[in-house]
């Protein structure tokens, strides 16, 4: 059985998400994928898709969908309001939507990203072997618009028999453990003192390339031009301004800016809302 899940309202940025295409760096191509992995896993589990099953990842405002068929539906992340109809539910759990019926993710209260998983999966055609949207190359579908249609693949399995939720936790601060990059020699004693010994914020122009910050600027010890050299995903990048950028999901695979420092995990960036304060540690220091 398929289907359709017409999108009624997309909000400010949903896209449609599964693992991300890794492996093609050397062609150019970002890896792409839900910005958290494991929530996308988790919200899959819950409806019985596999983990690599595409879904949709949900920024900040919220939207409005309406599936064709009967289905089952799980929202992990950002704290939200999930309504099916009238109807409230609980994200976390597996959600009963009926053929038809309006379902609402309302605007994260805490955090700033969710994932939604649908039975079956969102079965847009893939590219290089991902369904992902790659807000950077094109690749992939567009982001939602109001109107689209979504394909619905058949579902595989039945929704997990869970009976609680585990809570998510939206911290206003985070700790980000870092290892120093390649480049790290470009900066001076000064600079990595500031990178480890001051907080800094994440700005509200930070996207899924990116998560851009604020705060001291990291002075450099060599001021030439450095060639454009391969990327990984969690490098942080120091543009000429000083200001520190941390690379995400749709991250180019190369610049030409030192990479002061790489983060071990970038996950908990995908809720961290503007303003949210990070702090930088490694073994290093």
């Amino acid at each position: 059985m398929t289907g359709h899940l017409e999108v009624l309202r997309a909000g400010a940025l949903s896209t449609v998400q599964d693992l991300g295409r890794p492996g093609w760096a050397h062609l150019g191509v970002p890896r792409s994928g839900a910005l958290d992995p494991g929530a996308l896993r988790l919200a899959n589990r819950l409806v019985g898709n596999p983990e690599s099953a595409a879904g949709l990842e949900i920024t900040l405002t919220g939207c409005a969908l309406r599936p064709t068929r009967a289905t089952t539906v799980a929202v992990v992340g950002a704290e939200v309001d999930v309504w099916m109809g009238d109807r409230p539910g609980d994200p976390g759990r597996p959600l009963t939507v009926p053929a038809g019926t309006m379902l609402r993710i309302g605007p994260a209260r805490r955090g700033l990203r969710c994932w939604l998983a649908v039975a079956g999966g969102i079965a847009v055609d893939p590219v290089l072997g991902s369904r992902s949207t790659d807000t950077l190359s094109g690749l992939g579908p567009a982001p939602l618009r109001d109107g689209d249609l979504l394909p619905l693949g058949a579902p595989t399995g039945p929704p997990a028999p869970v009976d609680s939720t585990v809570p998510v936790e939206h911290p206003t601060q985070l700790h980000l453990a870092v290892r120093l990059g390649p480049r790290q020699d470009w900066f001076t004693p000064a600079a990595l003192d500031l990178l480890f010994g001051t907080a800094y914020a994440v700005s509200p122009v930070s996207n899924r390339v990116g998560a851009r910050l604020t705060g001291a600027p990291l002075p450099r010890a060599v001021t030439g031009e450095l060639p454009s050299e391969g990327l990984v995903l969690g490098a942080v990048q120091v543009p000429a301004d000083g200001q520190p950028l941390i690379f995400l999901a749709d991250h180019p695979v190369t610049g030409g800016y030192p990479v002061i420092a790489v983060l071990d995990d970038v996950t908990p960036l995908a809720q961290a809302r503007p303003g949210t304060t990070v702090r930088f540690h490694g073994p290093e220091r």
